[in-house]
């Protein structure tokens, strides 16, 4: 998050998505009306991550005295919505599980509590610099721990890299001309694809140049979206698309499927979730691909970004807040927790510890041909650069998609369609009451 105070946000920002007739779907015991005296503290946890409730459980056991039941959830823009009109009407869980570009959402709207009091110090070391920093405010409030992470990595065919004579490259102009060597070997092949259809690979991959999207001015938001690095970002691949040295088809459709697992494509930027994708999309692939870090602008340097992940917010209506955020702390830093995590959610942690440990102390069995791939993982991990996210990335993602799916398609260049998304997401804050800086 841009590093601004509370009262700064609360200055400058209006309700994001305004009054709303929704009812209220919040449990009327997210808050134990007698308090702690008369008995277990009882608090509801709203998540969407599969599994959960078998984590909790594990909690529950161990504390009698704080209860904690979990209600599960859609994910993304429905969960925003349903929180703030739930915690509107005072109606809000104890807890819910957010993803790191909604919490400025959550917060302008008075949706989340600054656990920062119950925070011990030291919880901060837990995790990863910039990945802690997308739960904070000014370095002093506290509205979430994270919970998952999605590192970039590069993805790649080891056997059809060495069958075309092609080196994994380190930078993104090695990325470029090995795209265009596979092209001159095999025409009918692409190294990968450009996709408009996830705003999320293409702002971590901003978030890796040194990209702020959003950041705050005095009382006012900024957009940067068409900001150096992410026109550096744009131009690089609007370029690639546009002279056809990679594929411009969306991801996750049936025809990319054939392509990742027959072999037309070759390499993939993703997640460190990608072998959970990779398994259904391409089981013929399972042994034949590898993962090293993600090219650099710079030769040398050592930077990724983010693509996903999600936090544990404890809400404004709580009325048990210290009780949510010791909760909240031993969900997100317990090794018992995160092994469960693991094991029953399938994510990967955001607490470095847990990186390399427990159920990811071997690879995946997709790559079992990497042993060491979670050790690569977690280095990696720990280099992931700050991310700024603002109360309307909803509206910046749709725009995305739709403009940059145009010029995909066109192949003509990504810069237009950039400027597009950058006005888009100014005239929005602007027609909700932000102060928006020029």
């Amino acid at each position: 998050m841009p590093h601004i105070t509370r009262r700064g946000l609360a200055a400058a920002t209006a309700v994001l998505l305004g009054a709303t007739t929704l009812s209220a779907c919040g449990s009327s015991g997210s808050g134990d009306e007698a308090g702690a005296g008369s008995g277990p503290v009882s608090l509801t946890y709203w998540a969407w991550a599969p599994g959960m409730d078998k984590v909790v459980a594990l909690w529950n056991a161990e504390h009698p005295d704080i209860k904690v039941t979990v209600q599960k959830q859609a994910s993304g823009d429905d969960l925003v919505t349903k929180i703030i009109t739930a915690t509107k009407a005072h109606k809000g869980p104890d807890l819910v599980q957010a993803e790191y570009q909604a919490l400025p959402t959550l917060v302008s709207n008075d949706s989340l509590a600054d656990m920062a009091p119950e925070i011990p110090e030291n919880v901060k070391n837990a995790f990863a610099p910039g990945i802690w920093q997308q739960t904070t405010f000014g370095g002093e409030a506290v509205y979430a721990l994270p919970q998952d992470s999605g590192p970039l990595m590069f993805f790649y065919r080891q056997d059809l890299f060495k069958q075309y004579g092609l080196s994994v490259p380190t930078t993104w102009d090695e990325f470029a001309a090995t795209a265009r060597t596979l092209k001159k070997k095999a025409p009918g092949k692409a190294l990968t694809t450009f996709s408009a259809n996830d705003a999320g690979l293409f702002a971590g991959l901003s978030q890796q140049a040194g990209a702020k999207w959003w950041t705050f001015e005095g009382d006012k938001w900024k957009v940067g979206i068409d900001d150096a690095a992410t026109r550096k970002v744009a131009d690089f691949w609007g370029g690639l698309v546009a002279e056809g040295a990679v594929d411009n088809q969306p991801m996750y459709t049936p025809a990319w499927n054939k392509a990742m697992n027959t072999g037309e494509q070759l390499a993939w930027v993703s997640a460190v979730w990608a072998p959970g994708t990779l398994t259904t999309a391409a089981p013929d692939g399972k042994g034949k691909w590898a993962m090293a870090p993600l090219p650099q602008w710079t030769e040398g340097a050592n930077a990724t970004g983010s693509w996903g992940g999600s936090s544990t917010a404890v809400t404004s209506d709580s009325k048990h807040k210290e009780a949510a955020a010791k909760f909240a702390i031993w969900l997100n830093t317990d090794p018992k927790a995160l092994a469960a995590l693991v094991k029953e959610s399938g994510i990967y942690p955001a607490a470095t510890a847990a990186q390399t440990s427990g159920a990811l102390a071997e690879a995946p069995d997709y790559f079992a041909n990497q042993p060491d791939f979670y050790t690569r993982a977690a280095e990696i991990a720990k280099t992931t650069a700050p991310a700024a996210w603002g109360p309307n990335v909803n509206v910046a993602y749709t725009s995305f998609k739709d403009e940059f799916g145009k010029a995909a398609k066109a192949r003509s260049g990504f810069g237009t369609a950039l400027t597009a998304v950058r006005n888009t997401t100014v005239a929005d804050l602007e027609k909700q009451g932000f102060g928006v800086a020029k």
